[in-house]
């Protein structure tokens, strides 16, 4: 390094002036931008919320509650993918388990998207009471339907 810059130092102001500037090579330019740039389509990085209008959803109110369905085998998966399916209560195909919307379920449910179908659950008369838990159902669109059963009327209100 002292080499380079004790010859550096005998060079005029004027003969570096005067130096021709070479080029980079191409191919070291073409190596670097290769390996340095991302090969992933910028589309991919585009706002999603077109999606929010193709699945029903709304951005500003997301969803509560997920419905999971396994609607692909976990045979032939890795390890860590069974553990999830088994995590999340999904060994039988085809049975709807509905959890949370939380960062952390949609991480490991990410993980296994492939194996799963993942549906809003949709409340359209809004959420049930505790005892009329046991009086609902999920119909085929995903939706929580509570069935309201007749209360029987005070024989009070009848004599009046």
């Amino acid at each position: 390094m002292s080499g380079v810059c004790r010859s550096m130092s005998f060079l005029t102001i004027k003969t570096l002036k005067d130096a021709t500037v070479l080029s980079p090579c191409v191919w070291f330019v073409s190596a670097r931008s290769k390996f340095s740039k991302a090969r992933i389509p910028q589309e991919l990085f585009t706002e999603r919320s077109k999606e929010h209008e193709k699945y029903g959803g709304d951005p500003e109110q997301p969803h509560k509650l997920h419905i999971v369905t396994r609607v692909r085998s976990a045979i032939r998966r890795p390890y860590w993918e069974k553990d999830i399916v088994k995590y999340f209560g999904l060994q039988k195909a085809h049975t709807p388990v509905i959890h949370k919307n939380t960062p952390s379920v949609n991480n490991q449910l990410k993980i296994i998207k492939h194996l799963v179908r993942i549906q809003p659950l949709k409340t359209p008369h809004g959420l049930p009471a505790e005892e009329d838990m046991a009086d609902t159902y999920i119909n085929s669109k995903g939706e929580l339907i509570v069935r309201r059963l007749l209360q029987p009327v005070d024989k009070k209100a009848i004599e009046s």
